[in-house]
């Protein structure tokens, strides 16, 4: 698959069609996603509990308890889910294609160790709740602001630069967090922060729902409206600029709405790797390289993978697992197999 190879027509039906069966998919996964647990619910029982809750039924049969489980417990964080894969899928895309590399996710930038790094030091300090979340969301914006200043020299960056320099970045937070966990209280703290870094939704709630949200759907359609400079940026720089596209103005609005989505899925959850690395290869197989079409079925596979993964977790042991864990112990194979059959079909050699 070369993201070269594209169609500059409309959409093809075929694309469509797979679109339109991805979304009823996730809304099946959704439905299904809500009866795991405790208690028995069929998929029929919550689709008429979130019916009554825009249209009441005259006599509801449910329990009341029922209720709480399904619109308060269980909901949030299958939204959640469903969020943060869509937005970290999408910046993944969206990086590929910008940056003309498999090899790129939200993490390249450095947004997600230095995002790391604000919750970790938040809950060294004793910082929690809403504290928590702003340290880690200012932290991730300000790695990106590091890595700007880093790869801009005289009014000009390169792409090769701020790569490197998102490693730079990545590579000093990572040795402040470690620097945290030396001095975390081994007995309370440590656990936490460990926990913390491995990423889960257990303890989502509809305030995190709204601050993944805010942080994830303005970057997302932000995207979106660039999905043609993309495709151009795509080509290569010097084909962009000769097509008459504002480089520099789209690379970092790009970059600034992807350090968006990243830093609010961190702030919130911890961090989730893998997806914006892995997800993006499996809709490119499906719809092409062109991102009209990428970008959006890119996005659903993410929210129904990152769905299925959050029902791994919380139904294979008796212990919940992190959700960093199993999408790294998944996309690790995943990205192998994919990266060694677009190397045998030529891929992006020529990048």
């Amino acid at each position: 698959m070369n993201l070269r190879t594209m169609s500059w027509v409309g959409p093809k039906p075929a694309s469509v069609s797979v679109l339109a069966v991805l979304v009823v998919l996730l809304v099946f996964s959704v439905l299904y996603s809500v009866t795991i647990g405790r208690y028995e619910l069929s998929v029929l029982d919550v689709a008429y509990i979130l019916i009554d809750n825009i249209h009441p039924l005259v006599t509801p049969y449910w329990e009341p308890v029922q209720e709480v489980v399904v619109e308060q417990v269980r909901l949030p964080r299958i939204i959640a889910a469903v969020i943060i894969g869509f937005g970290l899928s999408v910046s993944g895309a969206a990086l590929q294609g910008l940056f003309r590399n498999p090899l790129v996710d939200p993490g390249i930038i450095g947004v997600t160790s230095g995002a790391g790094f604000g919750g970790t030091l938040a809950i060294l300090i004793g910082l929690q709740g809403y504290l928590l979340l702003g340290m880690a969301f200012f932290f991730g914006i300000g790695s990106i602001l590091l890595v700007k200043m880093l790869s801009t020299v005289r009014g000009r960056t390169s792409m090769l630069t701020l790569v490197l320099a998102g490693v730079v970045i990545s590579a000093f937070f990572q040795a402040a967090i470690s620097i945290a966990k030396l001095l975390a209280d081994p007995f309370q703290k440590l656990p936490a922060i460990t926990y913390w870094l491995m990423g889960s939704i257990a303890s989502s709630n509809y305030s995190d729902v709204l601050l993944i949200a805010v942080a994830v759907a303005p970057s997302a359609i932000v995207i979106y409206l660039l999905r043609f400079q993309i495709n151009v940026m795509s080509l290569g720089e010097e084909k962009a600029r000769a097509l008459g596209t504002n480089v520099v103005l789209v690379q970092w609005i790009i970059l600034l709405a992807s350090a968006l989505i990243s830093a609010g899925v961190v702030a919130s959850s911890g961090i989730i790797g893998w997806v914006g690395l892995v997800i993006p290869h499996l809709a490119r197989a499906l719809v092409g390289a062109d991102h009209r079409r990428l970008l959006p079925v890119s996005g659903v596979i993410g929210a129904i993978y990152l769905l299925m993964v959050d029902n791994l977790a919380r139904t294979v042991t008796s212990a919940e697992i992190p959700l960093g864990i199993i999408t790294a112990l998944i996309g690790v194979p995943i990205f192998a197999v994919v990266l060694r059959r677009l190397h045998a079909k030529g891929g992006w050699a020529s990048d």
